[in-house]
């Protein structure tokens, strides 16, 4: 198949003048020219249907031999000039300085049905950025963001998307658990698409050398073409440009706590401007409700990226972002303003988010403490929260006898009947607000907003065990199965149960290593 290139990044933007691929300190420039390393035997695992709908390539293109060589970056379309972009970062709260596409090379960008979209392959080879890693991808993490990125999407979840998962024939060297125990594992690619992988960082690392200049360029760029509806560049455009990128964070957010998704490694470089999510590392779903829980071993001591930590942590970046937007604005109190807002703005998100949870469109003086107190006891209680908020939808007082019954066949505590008491209390307390202010459509409206299915970790390591040994049937199902993650689709219930005692503490199934 042929792609009609149109890219805007590599011809409005300045580029790294050194073309030689090795690692270094890239200055003044947003990118480098940079072409992917060819794997041994690349073969395709799966493709995804909707993405190749969004970008016109038919399933008889997916058999041609050329289209596997591109996705694997074997073979670079004639007019493509494949490029990895310079940014930084906070890491873990610390200035990390020049981080950049280490692992990632950006194919190329077209236009299809009037929407732009940049492909990018991660886990094709070494880059400029790479620092001390290899720029190559794993089995094991490439299935984890393949389905996971195209799962988000399908929940409504702001995303980046995939296109394609390919074995690259390959043996990676990866110390899974970075303690001194390193194997060899099969190597592996995704080609990632989205309108654009600019991230917060991409504006960091120039507002940090005092490249202006450069910063000014890369603004307008992503006005120009990302935010047109903000008009020309200005002060007063810049400032509202930052408030839209933060409304458009919070956004994502409040659709990450309303499925219990945890990013797990919310650095600034992998915050997205458009408020999509992006690099999909150790991240990890609730089951017990734990706002304490992250599933990143680097952050277990700290635990700065989990759960119930998510809102405070996009405030701390957009706040850094800030701070990199200043010099096209020269005036803090704009930006200062916007800022205090970002906790008033997501509060009210949130709280409405979780009134359709529980079947509320209207507002009434007792939400706050309602949805307080359901959050305090699914925590103590240790309610797996899809299960939970999906089986809710059926609660009314005429079963609450039942439903407590229920209630306790979705928890995961050893002694869940000393929690039986305040349940009821709750139950009969939700009861009588949905007598007064539940929704006419109540279970609808719960349904559309609760997921029946979301990719829990185990999941996602039964595909992956399955595919190291060439079995790749469970991609397969999972991915049809999180295209439709709000119906019932009784064929596949067995996944609407809690995570079984084995995947409790195996590696890949409770907390995950940022090894790739």
């Amino acid at each position: 198949m042929i792609f009609a290139i149109d890219d805007t990044f590599t011809k409005e933007l300045p580029a790294d003048p050194i073309t030689i691929n090795q690692v270094r300190q890239v200055a003044d420039c947003c990118y480098s020219y940079v072409d992917p390393t060819p794997c041994v035997a690349p073969s395709m695992i799966h493709v995804s249907p909707d993405m190749m709908d969004k970008l016109g390539i038919t399933a008889e293109d997916t058999k041609d031999p050329s289209f596997v060589k591109l996705m694997s970056g074997n073979e670079v379309p004639q007019g493509c000039f494949p490029y990895a972009m310079c940014y930084g970062g906070h890491q873990f709260g610390s200035w990390a300085g020049q981080l950049g596409d280490g692992r990632a090379i950006n194919l190329f960008e077209t236009v299809v049905n009037g929407r732009r979209w940049a492909l990018q392959l991660k886990g094709a080879g070494l880059t400029p950025y790479s620092r001390s890693a290899d720029g190559l991808a794993v089995l094991r993490s490439s299935v984890r963001e393949y389905l996971c990125s195209e799962a988000m999407y399908f929940l409504g979840v702001p995303t980046t998307r995939a296109l394609s998962l390919v074995q690259t024939g390959d043996m990676v060297l990866r110390d899974v658990m970075y303690d001194g125990h390193p194997a060899y594992e099969k190597g592996a690619i995704v080609c990632r698409v989205a309108p654009t992988f600019i991230r917060f960082g991409n504006f960091q690392i120039l507002a940090a050398r005092g490249e202006t200049k450069n910063l000014k360029a890369l603004t307008d760029y992503t006005l120009k073409h990302f935010f047109p509806e903000l008009g020309p560049p200005s002060k007063e455009t810049y400032i509202r440009f930052f408030e839209s990128v933060a409304q458009k964070t919070i956004d994502m957010i409040v659709h990450w706590q309303r499925v219990g998704f945890v990013h797990g490694v919310m650095n600034t470089d992998n915050m997205s401007i458009l408020g999509l999510t992006i690099d999909y590392g150790p991240y990890g779903w609730l089951e017990n409700y734990d706002p304490g829980w992250t599933p990143n071993t680097t952050d277990a001591h700290g635990k700065r990226y989990r759960f119930g930590n998510q809102p405070a942590i996009s405030s701390w970046n957009l706040y850094q972002l800030a701070n990199a937007l200043y010099p096209l604005i020269e005036e803090a109190k704009p930006l200062e303003d916007i800022i205090h807002s970002l906790q008033d703005r997501y509060e009210s998100a949130y709280r409405e988010m979780m009134k359709k949870k529980l079947g509320f469109t209207t507002s009434f003086d007792e939400e706050k403490g309602l949805i307080a107190s359901l959050e305090e006891l699914l925590h103590s209680s240790e309610m797996d929260m899809t299960l939970f908020f999906r089986t809710l939808s059926d609660f009314d007082k005429g079963n609450d006898t039942t439903f407590v019954e229920k209630l306790s066949g979705m928890s995961y505590s050893k002694s869940f009947d000393q929690f039986i008491p305040a349940w009821k209390e709750w139950l009969d307390r939700y009861n009588q607000l949905l007598l007064l202010h539940a929704d006419p459509h109540k279970k609808a409206l719960m349904d559309s907003v609760n997921p029946k299915y979301v990719l829990r970790n185990y999941m996602a390591q039964i595909a992956i065990d399955a595919a190291d040994k060439g079995d790749y049937s469970f991609i397969e199902e999972f991915y049809t199965l999180l295209q439709k993650p709000y119906d019932e689709q009784p064929e596949y219930q067995r996944w609407f149960a809690l995570r079984p005692e084995w995947a409790e503490h195996k590696i890949g199934c409770s907390m995950l290593s940022c090894s790739s």
